[in-house]
């Protein structure tokens, strides 16, 4: 290091780092290196761009509405929102395997969960099992913190619009219904079932919510949401949890069930099945509507076009700008350069 000048205490030192003396190298962009670069890059997108969208083709997916809008479905007699515990079946016939791990979801259209003040309206602390805010739900919760002077435990407007429609699905064979299991375990993200929601450290859950009333629209408590099961009650029920991580467009699907067990694991048969549906979410006073969707998945996902078509484009639009630059060099080329 060489010693400072008398003077100069601003200077940097005299080295080869701080005077920017280090080796350097720059790519000389000529018509040779980039006129290729854009082949290769425009053949590898439209490679890519290929086994996408092949494999997202490939992707079976079956849609069902029962929303019950129109007169001839077979929950139209549902759609009355003055009718209760309202049951109806919907038929449906698979022509061929429809092979598995098979993913069973229910969709919502026309639904906004990315409005803000819907978005915000919970209380983090409550749902994290604080017993004081059991008593004292936060201001953000408004206009679902108490019911009848008590508080309410989910309180907001996310978990009071839980989705409530539950689903049974039967094979028919040869006359006689035969129940397909369906498997609801693991449905939710796991740092939601671990880390974000928590249930009070109280046993039993139930002693926890004295004091507290449910969501206005519930059928049951939060700790009686699953009978079946007692691990799945309370903030950490598995539906629960699916619906309060909330869509970001006003179409969506979340996920109900896997169909991944017994005479099933590989899939669903071709043949006749049933669903019965236990109708109880109202949609068509926001012009909503309600849907079934049973899909496989791939390596890349679920069934979507779009990123194959998108890989395409690109790299065709590549391919053509390499064809036009291989053109206009070929034509203004400088005469040094030849």
């Amino acid at each position: 290091m060489v010693k400072q000048e008398q003077g100069s205490t601003n200077r940097p030192d005299n080295t080869a780092f701080t005077q920017q003396r280090l080796p350097a190298w720059q790519p000389m962009l000529s018509a040779g290196i980039v006129i290729p670069g854009f082949v290769l890059i425009g053949l590898a997108f439209i490679g890519i761009g290929v086994a996408l969208f092949v494999t997202s083709r490939s992707i079976q997916v079956l849609e069902i509405d029962y929303t019950g809008f129109e007169n001839d479905s077979p929950c139209f007699k549902c759609s009355d929102p003055d009718v209760k515990n309202c049951m109806c079946k919907v038929d449906f016939t698979i022509d061929s395997l429809f092979k598995g791990p098979l993913f069973f979801y229910y969709g919502l259209s026309n639904y906004f969960q990315n409005y803000r003040r819907y978005g915000v309206s919970k209380d983090a602390n409550q749902l994290s099992g604080d017993l004081k805010y059991f008593k004292e739900p936060g201001d953000t919760c408004a206009p679902y913190e108490y019911a009848n002077g008590k508080p309410i435990v989910p309180c907001g407007s996310i978990a009071n619009s839980m989705f409530n429609d539950t689903f049974k699905l039967y094979q028919i064979v040869n006359g006689s219904k035969k129940q397909v299991p369906l498997d609801g375990k693991g449905i939710a993200w796991w740092t939601d079932y671990n880390v974000k929601y928590r249930n009070p450290t109280v046993t039993p859950l139930k002693d926890a919510f004295n004091g507290t009333v449910k969501p206005i629209f519930w059928p049951r408590p939060a700790y009686e949401l699953d009978p079946s099961d007692s691990a799945n009650n309370g903030f950490i029920n598995q539906d629960f949890l699916v619906w309060m991580r909330r869509a970001a467009l006003p179409n969506f699907r979340k996920l109900y069930r896997r169909i991944t067990e017994g005479d099933f694991a590989l899939g669903l048969p071709a043949g006749n099945y049933a669903l019965e549906i236990a109708y109880n979410y109202p949609v068509l006073s926001f012009d909503g509507r309600k849907t079934v969707v049973f899909s496989n998945v791939s390596w890349m996902g679920g069934k979507n076009e779009f990123l194959g078509i998108a890989y395409l484009v690109m790299g065709s639009l590549c391919v053509f700008m390499s064809i036009v630059m291989l053109i206009v060099y070929a034509k203004f080329k400088f005469p040094e350069e030849e």
